[in-house]
């Protein structure tokens, strides 16, 4: 499975706050850290404050946080939110694609069942879990760093 750069990038930008829970962070200043487009990251952060999973406060003492601890947010959810369709293949999709095999076709309900698994696997990951008494990422993400 290839997550696109919008949940790639969603994913980071998580991690690094709930590395960072004690303080408010700015888009420019995770855009830099991670150098990657700040006008990108812009829309990640928009698209998950509008998600639920980070608060956003305006002004200038303003920044952005994560909401709540991290343990109610997890991974599986983040990836349906920003990846949209996940279906492998066109027959999976919603619209059901133009296969002509689709009403015999035994692969679709391997990669069903692919896929499902690939999810529990992630809905059993918390954005808390990834950061938690991992050192070398509070190097790497922290404000010392």
């Amino acid at each position: 499975m290839h997550l696109d750069k919008r949940t790639d990038y969603s994913l980071r930008v998580l991690m690094f706050l709930a590395s960072n829970r004690g303080r408010l962070s700015t888009i420019a200043e995770i855009a830099d850290r991670f150098d990657i487009s700040q006008a990108h990251l812009t829309k990640v952060v928009h698209l998950l404050g509008r998600a639920g999973f980070v608060e956003t406060l305006r002004g200038r003492s303003g920044g952005l946080r994560l909401a709540g601890d991290g343990t109610t947010i997890r991974v599986g959810d983040v990836v349906r939110r920003m990846e949209g369709d996940l279906a492998p293949v066109e027959c999976l999709r919603a619209s059901g694609g133009n296969c002509l095999i689709t009403s015999c076709c035994r692969l679709k309900g391997a990669l069903s069942r692919a896929m499902g698994a690939y999810l529990a696997v992630l809905d059993g990951v918390t954005i808390a879990e990834l950061v938690e008494e991992n050192g070398a990422l509070a190097l790497l993400l922290g404000e010392a760093a």
